[in-house]
């Protein structure tokens, strides 16, 4: 067996631990799949926990399913223990916990050099703690008190222990995402909520939309392994890189990011397919005649979204959506006093928080401080758009298309690189141009304020 892998996986270019990965995660769509003929509630939470333990087992190891217990048993304690307080203690707890495994680990080097590890999965596992923690101590206040997600996604009694660990581990969305409540956990387990519009008539069939998932991570795929030889991050550092003049250097930075998210586009293509599969991805119908499901639960990433991005601003709206979507609510949000409307700190917390939970590599900090400083010079060229007409209006609009590719491509290599000496390098590399013009826009933007367009006032009735 062992030199089957072995064969297997020097013929596509991966290690023994990769393709065992990739074994397991393809396995998700058959497994979540099983899910839906499984009877009843509780058989459902069992298969979900159990499928989950399983394929981390035979993917990571014993001691994956270890790890994954702390935050989870940590969680589950604080909700028990301090409802009021529960949150909190697990947004600590859960980060804390996940900082140590990313410091003991390493993981951004192994997966470099073509290991990997739990931790990944335990990234998304600590999202789910959280998030349910959360919503069970806003399910204290008062809904007046509350945002609209908050509304949505409350809990009112605290989930049983089968329900938790099923949420945590199901199987489709364990290793790579996308990130989901709770509340749509049971709702689709029990067949509640948007679930329930379907008992008048057929479940919407997956199939159409796992086979799109599926040709798409494919496509991803293929074009990745096509892409990937002819862009190796070790150029940074070569000496024939360095002999290469700026405008080859800008091209290499761009299709480096460009070759590296394809392989990401892999990834959450299968998981899409999983979700979809299982029936957890449905998110309701759509309102045209006749209406036709929509899986929206499922989808993590919009490709033609990301790679021709009009703004820097949409890019979180396309890209990692779920994950984008939980520190939109757990972070950005809660940092918002009331009465009072959000500012770059808001921003730069929330980035930070992300570059945390992607690991203490300094590449992770500089990349998320870059996009902070990316999205906020974004929104200033946008202004400007906004208070122009004409020529002069898509001239802005092109700006802002172009300034995005140009500033994404080049602050991803410290995403990629990781590493202060190798991100600090491509970045000089270029003349820290991705840095110096997001900056330069938000001091113009505070000095240059344009008027904004004025409101069209409504006709007087004759």
């Amino acid at each position: 067996m062992d030199f089957d892998m072995q064969s297997m996986a020097a013929a596509i270019g991966v290690s023994v631990p990769v393709l065992r990965f990739l074994l397991c995660f393809a396995a998700t769509i058959p497994v979540s799949f099983f899910h839906r003929v499984v009877p009843g509630s509780l058989p459902k939470h069992m298969y979900a926990a159990l499928s989950g333990a399983i394929l981390s087992y035979l993917s990571f190891g014993f001691s994956s399913n270890l790890h994954f217990l702390v935050p989870m048993l940590l969680g589950y304690a604080a909700m028990a223990v301090s409802r009021a307080h529960c949150g909190i203690i697990t947004f600590v707890l859960g980060f804390g916990y996940l900082i140590g495994c990313h410091v003991y680990y390493m993981s951004g080097d192994a997966w470099k050099e073509g290991g990997i590890d739990a931790t990944g999965a335990l990234m998304v596992l600590t999202l789910k703690v959280i998030s349910c923690a959360m919503n069970y101590n806003d399910g204290l206040l008062k809904e007046d008190d509350l945002r609209e997600a908050q509304k949505k996604n409350r809990l009112v009694k605290m989930p049983s222990l089968i329900e938790y660990f099923g949420y945590c581990l199901c199987c489709g969305t364990h290793f790579a995402g996308p990130v989901y409540e709770m509340k749509d956990y049971i709702e689709w387990t029990e067949r509640k909520g948007v679930c329930e519009l379907t008992k008048s008539g057929p479940w919407p069939s997956p199939f159409l939309a796992t086979l799109r998932a599926i040709i798409q991570a494919g496509l991803c795929m293929g074009l990745y392994l096509y892409l990937v030889p002819y862009h190796p991050l070790s150029r940074f550092t070569d000496s024939v890189y360095q002999e290469w003049g700026f405008w080859r250097r800008l091209s290499y930075q761009y299709m480096s990011g460009f070759t590296a998210r394809w392989k990401y586009y892999f990834i959450w293509s299968i998981s899409e397919a999983s979700m979809a599969i299982s029936g957890l991805g449905f998110s309701g119908w759509t309102d045209s005649s006749p209406p036709k499901p929509r899986w929206d639960r499922a989808i993590n990433v919009d490709v033609l979204g990301v790679e021709f991005a009009k703004s820097s601003v949409v890019l979180p709206l396309v890209w990692n959506i779920q994950v984008s979507t939980w520190l939109r609510h757990y972070v950005y949000e809660r940092l918002i006093q009331k009465g009072k409307k959000p500012g770059f700190f808001q921003l730069l917390a929330t980035q930070t928080a992300s570059a945390v939970w992607h690991g203490l590599y300094p590449g992770y900090l500089i990349f998320f401080v870059q996009s902070a400083l990316m999205i906020a010079g974004s929104r200033v060229i946008y202004r400007w758009e906004q208070a122009s007409k004409g020529l002069i209006k898509k001239v802005f609009a092109l700006t802002n298309f172009g300034y995005t590719v140009l500033v994404l491509n080049y602050s991803c290599v410290g995403f990629m690189v990781l590493s202060l000496h190798e991100t600090l390098a491509a970045y000089g590399s270029v003349y820290y141009v991705g840095t110096i013009i997001p900056i330069a826009l938000i001091l113009l933007g505070s000095i240059i304020k344009p008027a904004r367009p004025a409101r069209s006032k409504p006709k007087k009735e004759e």
